[in-house]
């Protein structure tokens, strides 16, 4: 299975990631745990671009273009030979975040977001989780990490909400797909869930 992990900055998706990953491997599942934008050299390289710097440092559009770039080579070189050999993969993002990032709150581009997927990507995950959060939270701990990577949450409170808003009205259009799961919980509850779900 192809298994992404979505959500506002903060909320723990990376976490449950590790943490699916890890409880798939005790199972006996080979596990490939990869996260978005990266997952391979590529990519990578374009991640910094992305994550750093000032927020206003990119238009939504040209975001948009460098995210679908580094997703591509991301799935032309880890996702789908992993897939191929009949492995699972486990990804922290994909392209839900594109769609709610720079298709709903960074630039009215959804209908932009939706046809380059369909035209470079055309890959959706079997099994999407949200991890659902308070934005106030998840923002103070995102800002709490210190970990250089934080154009997006210098954004603010508002852009947080925006997200939030954004990944809930995705589940509404993906059902077959999307989960929800309370990430307001500790993460151990919020990991049991996820198993549950899986």
């Amino acid at each position: 299975m192809f298994i992404s992990f979505e959500g506002i900055d903060g909320s723990g998706k990376s976490t449950q990631a590790r943490r699916l990953a890890d409880f798939l491997r005790a199972r006996g599942h080979d596990v490939v745990l990869t996260r978005e934008p990266g997952g391979s050299d590529g990519a990578e390289a374009i991640r910094r671009l992305l994550v750093e710097g000032d927020p206003d440092r990119w238009s939504p559009e040209t975001e948009l273009l460098l995210f679908n770039a580094a997703r591509r080579d991301h799935l032309e070189r880890l996702i789908l030979p992993v897939l191929d050999r009949g492995a699972w993969v486990v990804s922290d993002r994909f392209a839900d975040s594109t769609r709610v990032y720079q298709g709903a709150t960074r630039g009215d581009l959804r209908e932009l977001v939706d046809a380059l997927h369909g035209l470079v990507i055309r890959r959706e995950p079997d099994l999407t989780v949200v991890i659902d959060m308070d934005p106030e939270v998840a923002l103070s701990r995102g800002l709490a990490r210190g970990s250089g990577e934080d154009r997006f949450e210098d954004f603010g409170l508002p852009f947080q909400q925006k997200l939030r808003a954004g990944f809930l009205a995705l589940a509404g259009d993906f059902p077959d797909r999307i989960r929800i799961v309370d990430g307001m919980a500790g993460a151990d509850e919020v990991a049991r869930r996820v198993e549950a779900l899986v």
